[in-house]
């Protein structure tokens, strides 16, 4: 068995606004494992100041030289690969996905499932990116357009009055029934300041909102819940936590509305499933969401989700933000994500 990786940097097209600042090119970075003549081909993607095995390209590139020579010296192996890199999500996800396509022939095919074989298709919300209310709005007309029914707009970034008026917007346009609206928060208001938010965007029926407060303030958390007028998600406040029993401590003690899961960040394959099987059991529902992966990366996400009957529109509508990006057969039509067979 034979390890190796590749620095595979993205360029975006247009700059993406996150809570964590403004990305013009995505760092990752492919992992591929051969035996008997198979490659299987698995992508380790990270975000700054978010993904918590990440502090610069230069560590991380010790970290996956270590790793492959952990696999090709079997240390590492895909059995054991889940309980090794149990803190370390996304380096985690690009083992176990290079580790499965290699189980399943190195045709970049993950789970063999109905996704993969183009016979289901996955509904997805459209992602307003940050930015002034011109660039946002632009956004949302094209999304619209592009039949999405599913919108889910960053806040927070600007103030909040603007954000509000282009929420209402829509609203004005579309009822609820026609358009569903999420909102993501990613901690940007305080718990002071959040019941009066939640409040105002109640108004607009809003179908949720994630992470209104930073991540670590669980009774906190646990109030806003408790008392919201609308569904709260929690996002960040999964990252770093990988111990099962944390995951139930944190699920019990908070008791939120959804969680949102990211392979990258939160466990890998094995650590979401895990939070699947947990929020399940407690009747807490879930989505999925990319963590701005290329296409490899996403389409092992996309068929991770595949693996459940989840009707929620899923966050994976990013494979396009690129300027280039690895020949793909995912494409999105009408606010749905399929595998092409063509």
């Amino acid at each position: 068995m034979l390890a190796s990786y590749t620095y595979t940097p993205l360029e975006f097209k247009i700059p993406a606004g996150t809570s964590r600042g403004i990305l013009t090119t995505k760092h990752s970075w492919l992992i591929t494992i051969q035996k008997d003549g198979t490659i299987g081909t698995g992508e380790c993607s990270i975000i700054p100041n978010l993904t918590p095995d990440y502090v610069s390209n230069e560590q991380y590139e010790k970290e996956l030289e270590a790793i492959t020579q952990q696999i090709n010296s079997s240390e590492l192996t895909q059995e054991n690969a889940s309980l090794i890199l149990k803190n370390k999500p996304s380096l985690l996800f690009g083992v176990e996905c290079a580790f499965l396509d290699l189980q399943n022939g190195g045709k970049k095919i993950y789970f063999n499932n109905n996704f993969a074989n183009g016979i289901k298709s996955i509904p997805i919300n459209g992602l307003i990116w940050m930015g002034n209310e011109e660039f946002m709005q632009k956004q949302i007309a094209q999304k619209l357009k592009d039949g999405y029914t599913t919108i889910k707009m960053k806040i927070g970034a600007i103030d909040f009055a603007t954000e509000y008026n282009l929420l209402k917007t829509i609203r004005n346009q579309y009822d609820s029934q026609t358009i569903t609206l999420r909102v993501d928060a990613n901690g940007a208001f305080s718990p002071q300041k959040a019941p009066e938010i939640l409040e105002k965007l109640a108004k607009l029926s809003i179908h949720s909102i994630e992470q209104p407060i930073k991540a670590g303030n669980w009774q906190s958390m646990h109030e806003l819940c408790t008392h919201s007028p609308i569904p709260i998600a929690l996002d960040e406040e999964l990252i770093g936590v990988n111990d099962r029993n944390k995951k139930i401590e944190l699920l019990e003690t908070i008791q939120p509305h959804f969680i949102i899961l990211k392979p990258s960040l939160h466990g890998g394959i094995s650590g979401t499933k895990e939070w699947i099987e947990l929020s399940s059991q407690r009747n807490i529902p879930w989505w999925m969401t990319s963590a701005l992966e290329s296409n490899i990366g996403l389409k092992a996400i996309c068929e991770l989700t595949a693996e459940y009957e989840n009707t929620l529109p899923q966050g994976l509508g990013t494979g396009s933000l690129y300027v280039t990006n690895f020949k793909s057969q995912l494409k999105i039509e009408k606010g749905m994500i399929f595998h092409s067979k063509d």
